[in-house]
């Protein structure tokens, strides 16, 4: 089909949930992307930070093809090899205790909320199950972790959303300690606010958070969604601040472009939930947990964690650089981008980027954000940086 056609058949067949860019893609290899047209791309996006190795990844693809022949599905009933592997691999990355697969990264999300309730109800009855998100925070789009989002122009349409949640002001200790005093059993976290404006959170802040949580008996629940496996030039963002989550979720990433989420907990929590409190048809099937373990085995070593947070500073340094009036501030950890912008020129900025060869992303209100394949290479970073430099010169 052509580019036309299959924008009318998206159009005529798909509900409009996606305000969709003008490009049908086709094929991809490492960090470039060539649409139907035969038009290269170089993908500063990776599927909003999900192909993490890159596009025809042969580590990933071949994981993927010899578990096909194998076992693709069966139910949580039965125990399978990928499963446990890979639970393990994760565990040992993050520190933690065990683990729980779900599909995505909203259902982590909603498996580390419910999780922090019941262990709450566990300890102390119904007197404690608020949680407390930040403002600008984003947790996943499902009725529950919209409501964890701190931002009200989610909070839209759906009603009743799910009560319980309050929202603090990033980098402000003592709002988040006055938001919790009230029956609160949980805070949970992003290290860097991605779909906010890739704003990383004060070190002293997040550190004092940690130090409350333990007074206080709240779970400490780290959103490593979009910040986790490999991105910011550690496995686990929350590394670099030099603090131990209770819970921490995980997914994007983790399947390398095959759908896996996860909830980990630590000892202090990792048997809360028993059978029948939580499940999933598909999490943990043999499959994605192949291309996860692919993906750990990949990510998880000192030298790929290394050239990531190089290849970060190295783009960081260069937009700088470009010395663009249009460009405010750049920020960000590893892989994980943000270039601030003026509101008014962004829409603009990132269609002509698209326009001339380089896919990118946008958060926030002013900012255009970049998440590379970690995989990406100098010559493929010179050649969106070029195109970048062009687009904000003017």
């Amino acid at each position: 089909m052509t580019a036309k056609e299959i924008m009318e058949k998206d159009s005529q067949f798909l509900m409009h949930t996606y305000g969709r860019f003008e490009v049908v893609l086709d094929h991809g290899e490492g960090a470039a992307l060539w649409d139907v047209n035969g038009k290269k791309y170089i993908d500063m996006n990776s599927g909003i930070g999900v192909s993490c190795l890159g596009h025809n990844s042969e580590a990933l693809l071949s994981a993927i093809g010899e578990q096909a022949k194998k076992l693709i599905h069966v139910s949580n009933l039965y125990y399978t090899e990928p499963m446990t592997e890979t639970a393990e691999l994760l565990l040992k990355a993050a520190g933690m205790e065990r683990v729980f697969f779900a599909n995505s990264g909203a259902e982590a999300n909603e498996g580390a909320i419910k999780l922090a309730r019941k262990y709450a109800h566990d300890k102390y009855g119904d007197k404690r199950s608020g949680i407390v998100t930040l403002k600008q925070s984003f947790h996943g789009r499902t009725i529950t972790t919209l409501k964890a989002t701190g931002q009200e122009k989610f909070h839209q349409h759906f009603f009743p959303f799910t009560e319980g949640f309050v929202y603090a002001e990033a980098g402000n200790l003592e709002d988040v300690k006055a938001k919790a005093k009230d029956g609160c059993c949980a805070v949970l976290l992003e290290m860097i606010q991605g779909e906010g404006g890739v704003l990383p959170l004060d070190p002293a802040f997040v550190k004092g958070v940690e130090a409350f949580c333990k007074e206080e008996d709240l779970l400490l629940i780290v959103d490593e969604v979009q910040t986790g496996i490999g991105r910011t030039g550690t496995m686990f963002c929350f590394e670099q601040y030099g603090i131990h989550p209770n819970v921490v979720t995980a997914a994007k990433g983790l399947g390398g472009g095959l759908p896996i989420g996860a909830v980990l907990a630590d000892a202090s929590c990792a048997d809360v939930l028993g059978p029948g409190s939580h499940g999933s048809t598909f999490g943990a099937n043999p499959l994605c947990c192949a291309a996860a373990k692919a993906v750990l085995t990949e990510v998880n070593r000192p030298e790929f964690l290394t050239a990531v947070k190089e290849k970060g500073e190295y783009i960081k340094a260069a937009v700088k650089a470009m010395n663009s009036p249009l460009v405010k501030d750049v920020r960000g950890m590893g892989l994980m981008i943000g270039i601030a912008v003026p509101e008014s020129e962004r829409g603009h900025l990132v269609g002509e980027m698209i326009e001339k060869g380089v896919l990118v992303l946008t958060a926030g209100a002013d900012t255009i954000r970049l998440l590379p394949p970690l995989v990406i290479t100098k010559e493929e970073i010179d050649e969106a940086l070029g195109v970048m430099k062009e687009v904000l010169a003017k």
